[in-house]
């Protein structure tokens, strides 16, 4: 089960990093640079999380995952969204298929 306390914990740190100065902290400089910025990190570290699953290093894809959730999370402060929205979505699609829920996508 995820502690899901560590990831509120990791959002208030990102929602507090958003008003401090880009000089101070790596997360306020991705914020002050933009969704640009973020959207990159976001996919630096998705192409990473690849390159580690191929090579079959189960470690360094923990790593990388959790560098993905991260610059996610980081994303999703951009836009003031949470975990807590992500969750929400987790538990709406919960139970249903996977075809399911994409043809319920491609209908709105």
């Amino acid at each position: 089960m995820i502690d899901i306390e560590v990831l509120h914990r990791v959002a208030q740190t990102l929602a507090e990093r958003k008003e401090a100065s880009p000089d101070s902290s790596y997360v306020s400089s991705l914020f002050h640079k933009g969704t640009d910025a973020i959207c990159k990190k976001v996919a630096e570290e998705a192409a990473e999380t690849i390159m580690a699953a191929k090579d079959k290093d189960l470690l360094h894809v923990v790593w990388e995952v959790t560098d993905l959730w991260f610059h996610t999370m980081v994303l999703l402060a951009h836009y003031g969204l949470s975990v807590d929205d992500v969750l929400a979505e987790f538990r709406r699609r919960e139970g249903v298929s996977g075809i399911d829920e994409k043809k319920s996508r491609s209908a709105k």
